[in-house]
């Protein structure tokens, strides 16, 4: 069921630090000059078309694999469904900016460094003179573009906060197969929640991030969606539908999604890569910088996976359903948050060094969560036994 990259994720991650490290130091030029490969509005650059193209082979091989057709039983779930869709949309995203802010923006706020800044992109649209502020940042001119110059901390909370509303629709199919879970529920969640992204992910989103006076780029949040959400699902869905009526349900299984298997990985690892070739300088001289941030995105994970465990065991949710239920919500769509992160607040940005650190401590994390739900079968009663025919 797992891949070689899957199992190892955590590793190879690791791997792209260091590389991406070493990168930055001895070829500082090679990310700077891929970045500005772009489409430019208005002089600044807002979609840097090597990473798009890499953030999109993150996602399509994720939306290929979705069967919608699995959303139509959604209602025989009922309970399992309303309290997965209840913890992602209505409790997660709040308690994940709450979380941050005390750790980032009280705990550990003169660890970052008070007067600490970072260079985010300027808001689709906005053009103000330099030295105007904007929210908590102030436009400044580096290397001829208009930046923001936000708080450092400000721009890791941008990136716990786009974690926090991009629940997991990809590796939950491993996590929810290693626990034994209900397959079809998980199928059935991956399906709404990439539809329910669609809708809710820019509105909460965009909400949140200007609660913590971040920049609010509404036209690029929109471009984010439908470049790294909308367009991945809608190539997936006809591409399904086009292969599986050309070759049979059979070969699209067995041979097409074992091709694109490590298509994803591969192009995630590229992006942290020329990420952490940017971002090389702020780790080495703060090498507790990745701490600082995990800390939070740990307990946010352990936080929704107790809610909706506990939840689940309060309803009396036979263990199949109440594991997937818990899994969905404890794990991110890192890969949306990476992209979006990216798009907003640019390539070298600490809102997008925060998402990565989404997928380090990812596959530790969820398997200590995958291993709980195998030990704490006994807690949920037996499902129904069907009655047997006369």
């Amino acid at each position: 069921m797992t891949s070689l990259f899957e199992r190892y994720l955590t590793l190879w991650v690791a791997l792209c630090i260091l590389g991406g490290i070493l990168l930055g130091k001895l070829a500082p030029g090679v990310a700077q000059s891929l970045d500005r490969i772009a489409i430019y509005v208005n002089g600044a650059p807002v979609v840097s078309i090597p990473i798009a193209v890499c953030l999109f082979f993150m996602m399509y091989p994720i939306t290929v694999k979705i069967d919608f057709a699995s959303v139509m039983p959604a209602a025989s779930y009922g309970k399992p469904v309303l309290l997965t869709l209840f913890v992602n949309w209505v409790v997660k995203p709040f308690t994940m900016y709450a979380i941050a802010f005390l750790f980032l923006g009280v705990l550990f706020r003169t660890l970052i460094g008070e007067s600490a800044v970072d260079l985010v992109r300027m808001p689709l649209g906005l053009d103000l003179p330099v030295g105007a502020t904007h929210g908590a940042g102030v436009v400044v001119l580096q290397e001829g573009v208009k930046m923001l110059a936000v708080p450092l901390w400000l721009s890791y909370l941008a990136g716990c906060i786009l974690l926090g509303v991009a629940p997991c629709t990809a590796m939950v199919l491993v996590w929810g197969y290693l626990a034994r879970g209900n397959d079809g529920l998980t199928l059935v969640m991956v399906a709404i929640n990439s539809l329910t992204m669609l809708l809710l992910y820019g509105i909460l989103g965009g909400f949140l991030l200007g609660v913590g006076r971040l920049p609010v780029p509404w036209q690029a949040l929109l471009l984010s969606i439908g470049t790294y959400v909308a367009l991945p699902l809608v190539a997936g869905y006809f591409s399904r539908r086009w292969i599986v009526r050309s070759k049979g349900e059979r070969w699209f299984r067995q041979r097409f999604l074992h091709l694109l298997t490590p298509i994803t990985i591969v192009a995630l690892l590229i992006t942290l890569l020329l990420l952490f070739s940017f971002k090389g300088e702020v780790i080495v001289a703060n090498p507790l910088t990745i701490v600082w941030i995990a800390i939070p995105l740990c307990l946010q994970t352990g936080l929704i996976f107790a809610l909706g465990y506990g939840l689940a065991r309060w309803l009396r949710l036979p263990y199949r359903d109440a594991a997937p239920a818990a899994i969905i919500g404890a794990s991110n769509h890192f890969e949306v948050a990476i992209a979006t992160a990216v798009m907003l607040f640019g390539l070298s940005s600490g809102a997008a060094l925060a998402t990565v650190v989404g997928v380090l401590i990812e596959v530790p994390v969820m398997l200590l969560l995958v291993e709980i739900c195998r030990r704490t079968t006994h807690w949920f009663p037996p499902p129904p036994v069907p009655n047997p025919q006369p």
